[in-house]
């Protein structure tokens, strides 16, 4: 990987952030950014099941409803967005 590609993925994990995934091996949880700027790490629990059951909370996709559980500050407008829509479709 030449120094530009890995500057343009640095850039994009550091603009929108990483994007991990999730894995265990053992009593052993390790995570990777999965646009590949070479982030990631691992970490050690007192059980296999530990290690399984941290991988499988934290390896998942919240984007779906990313305006429903928005912070106050940034995504604020699109949080009352939801509210309004929401509070419209109840009878």
């Amino acid at each position: 990987m030449g120094p530009r590609i890995g500057f343009s993925l640095m850039m994009g994990c550091r603009i929108l952030g990483h994007r991990f995934d999730f894995t265990s091996e053992g009593e052993t949880m390790s995570w990777r950014c999965r646009r590949g700027c070479g982030a990631g790490g691992s970490k050690r629990y007192p059980t296999v099941e530990h290690a399984r059951r941290y991988a499988g909370a934290f390896d998942r996709d919240d984007r779906r409803d990313l305006g429903r559980r928005a912070p106050l500050v940034g995504l604020f407008p699109l949080r009352l967005l939801y509210a309004v829509r929401d509070r419209r479709r109840r009878p």
